[in-house]
């Protein structure tokens, strides 16, 4: 047994040593990569620098001997890893068509799973492969100078893909809003909201005298979100009204009556396309001091840990729930797991996990958190209605997802 890591975006080297555990430290600020050979135990190591991702490594790589630790993910001979990938930029694309052409080319044969959307506005994109297919599109993505400095998100390795299939194609919109985002001057930089690095954030966080929006769904806020930050009134981004809106109630929108020239507004949301999207149209409505968090939470997690953030992160692939990676860097009286906030939809009662289940009605499929006693009572249903339907799915156990109709259909 070994273990052996490789920081992105380092095309893993031809023959490694694998008697040792090996970080290549480059220009990075996502997850080491973890690479596989034989029967390996794999380490996450978060990288520790600040700066964005870039295309080039050292030429005299510097090499880091790291321990192996008791909650190492063990990968057994044979066994393929996985990683999942996000990413996302907004840049002028003169020809997507042909962009999407040029991707689909590069993917042929390649086990590539996941959604990944173009347009004359840019990229957006979340993929799941085994490890040398999902490192091999970032590193050709990469040779585009339009993307060379793209910062590339890479989550812990797992057993299989996190989506079901490949879906690249182009999209007219990037993110999906009510009336469309065509219309918005995404590639600009002026018009969007001042990014800030994990640890700006951080410092940010500590002025109580800002607004913190969090510009997500309310069920994702659910299972976790920074300290402080005001519930979304939404289950759907597209339909998020914060300072569009005439409401003048601070409860359903925290930007009701704020002075948008002095008001300072941290905007957050999971990998950060949410952010820019909407701070561009707050921009338009007149707001001021918009400041957004890079890299969204997933990367101020890898950097700050579990700093002023509370519970699990929600993300929409087959995984739902992901832990934040254990990254002690500042002070732990700052980290505050111990606030009750996660409810039971159906008896209000506090739930023993952080992670989404859909209803066991397929006709609904309501995606809900849920007390282990409820689940067995209503047999993986959101409401006793939902358990007399004609579709009913088995209760799911352990972190499996519902798959189509047919699977259940005879049973």
């Amino acid at each position: 047994m070994c273990s052996l890591t490789l920081t992105l975006p380092c095309i893993p080297p031809k023959s490694l040593n694998c008697s040792t555990t090996i970080t290549r430290k480059t220009t990075c600020s996502s997850y080491s990569v973890p690479v596989k050979y034989r029967s390996i135990k794999i380490r996450l190591q978060p990288c520790k620098c600040s700066s964005t991702l870039s295309s080039s490594s050292t030429k005299k790589p510097n090499w880091v001997r790291r321990e192996r630790d008791k909650a190492d993910e063990v990968f057994e001979e044979g066994e393929k890893v996985f990683l999942v990938v996000n990413f996302y930029r907004f840049v002028f694309i003169e020809d997507p068509e042909q962009e999407v052409s040029k991707h689909l080319a590069f993917l042929q044969g390649r086990d590539i799973h996941g959604r990944i959307y173009m347009n004359e506005q840019g990229i957006n994109a979340q993929y799941s492969g085994p490890s040398e297919d999902a490192l091999a599109y970032v590193n050709w993505l990469k040779e585009d100078e339009r993307f060379n400095d793209i910062l590339v998100q890479i989550s812990p390795p797992v057993h299989r893909h996190a989506f079901p299939r490949l879906k690249l194609r182009y999209k007219p919109s990037l993110v999906q809003l009510e009336g469309g985002v065509s219309h918005l001057p995404l590639t600009d930089s002026s018009m969007r909201a001042t990014p800030l690095t994990p640890s700006e954030w951080r410092k940010r966080l500590e002025d109580r005298n800002v607004i913190l929006l969090d510009v997500r769904n309310g069920y994702e806020w659910d299972i976790g979100h920074f300290r402080g930050a005001q519930r979304p009134n939404v289950d759907c981004f597209r339909s998020t009204t914060y300072g569009i809106s005439e409401s003048e109630d601070v409860a359903s929108d925290p930007l009701a009556n704020v002075n948008k020239e002095n008001t300072e507004i941290l905007m957050y949301c999971t990998g950060g396309i949410r952010c820019d999207v909407y701070s561009t149209i707050l921009r338009q409505r007149g707001y001021k001091k918009l400041y957004a968090l890079r890299g969204g939470i997933s990367h101020y997690l890898e950097c700050e840990g579990s700093v002023e953030w509370i519970g699990n992160l929600f993300v929409f692939d087959s995984r739902l729930s992901l832990p934040p990676p254990s990254v002690v860097k500042h002070d732990e009286t700052k980290v505050h797991d111990d606030v009750v906030f996660a409810k039971c939809y159906i008896c209000n009662s506090k739930v023993s996990e952080l992670r989404h289940r859909n209803c066991a009605n397929l006709d609904c499929n309501l995606l809900f958190l849920c007390c282990l006693s409820c689940m067995d009572e209503l047999r993986g249903c959101c409401c006793s209605k939902c358990t007399s339907a004609d579709r009913i799915r088995p209760v799911l156990s352990g972190h499996e997802r519902y798959k189509k109709w047919h699977h259940y259909r005879d049973t």
